[in-house]
């Protein structure tokens, strides 16, 4: 496994609070895209990069004892809050995978609905893992995802403090379906139709202690560039330096304000 992926797992295995964080919107946005597609009793789902369970274990709920719900995701200490969940739930037709979506495959036509909650912008390839979404939905199934704009979640600042320090502009995780345009052009790449994009607002302010604002929680929205990998302990140190120096600056007495909007995006295959 590389790198980049390594580091994906150690920062998710330490959201412990992940459904409860300070100022979270994790639930609320999964009931939101729950609710972009038609779901009924009977069918079947895939959750991609499950987390916690918040869309699955709900799916699972609307299909019911005739549907069937799996989901998948490399991050053992979030399937384990899932299974908890589940568990609580005394629900029996779900489904965990412990396993890198990117290289498990599913049967071509076999869900009718495909989810994936704040995590799309993860994956290092978007377009495939779309057209693989694509060949595992029925005829008429639907994909749902959330993603934020390229601007949320201090994006702009951060490329601004690796440009400054590096002397090069690095690709954000966000960029890449940063905008309602950059969505519907990647669906319709990967053959999706009938696309819908719901832009919900959001915000939040943020402590400038909180751990998730560290360079190596930060160093994941490039996608393990392999630039980062290269730089010196002092390099890092000064990104460090510099990006909370450049908080500061917006930080009042309630700490600083995150834009966390995110764009609701649903197409049908």
């Amino acid at each position: 496994m590389d790198t980049y992926k390594q580091k994906l797992i150690e920062f998710y295995n330490s959201r412990t609070t992940y459904d409860t964080e300070e100022g979270t919107r994790h639930p609320l946005e999964a009931n939101i895209l729950l609710e972009t597609v038609p779901l009924e009793s009977g069918q079947k789902v895939l959750d991609v990069a499950t987390g916690t369970g918040l869309v699955a274990i709900a799916a699972a709920q609307k299909v019911g004892s005739e549907g069937y719900v799996i989901g998948i995701d490399m991050t053992p200490g979030m399937l384990h809050q899932a299974r908890q969940k589940i568990t609580a739930a005394k629900l029996q037709n779900i489904e965990l995978i412990e396993a890198d979506v990117e290289y498990f495959n599913f049967s071509d036509r076999s869900f009718d609905v495909v989810f994936c909650c704040e995590a799309i912008v993860l994956f290092p390839d978007i377009l495939a893992m779309l057209q693989k979404w694509h060949r595992s939905l029925k005829t008429g199934g639907f994909v749902a995802f959330t993603c934020p704009p390229e601007t949320a979640y201090m994006a702009s600042l951060q490329k601004r403090i690796c440009t400054r320090v590096l002397g090069v502009s690095l690709p954000h995780i966000l960029e890449p379906l940063g905008t309602p345009e950059k969505c519907r052009n990647l669906l319709e790449q990967a053959r999706f139709k009938d696309i819908e994009i719901q832009i919900v607002p959001s915000g939040r302010y943020r402590n400038l202690m909180d751990n998730r604002l560290s360079w190596t929680a930060i160093k994941i929205n490039f996608k393990g560039n392999p630039l980062l990998s290269k730089l010196s302990q002092e390099q890092l140190e000064q990104l460090q330096v510099e990006y909370r120096l450049e908080i500061e600056k917006l930080t009042s007495d309630r700490g600083f304000w995150e834009d966390t909007t995110k764009f609701f995006v649903c197409g049908r295959k």
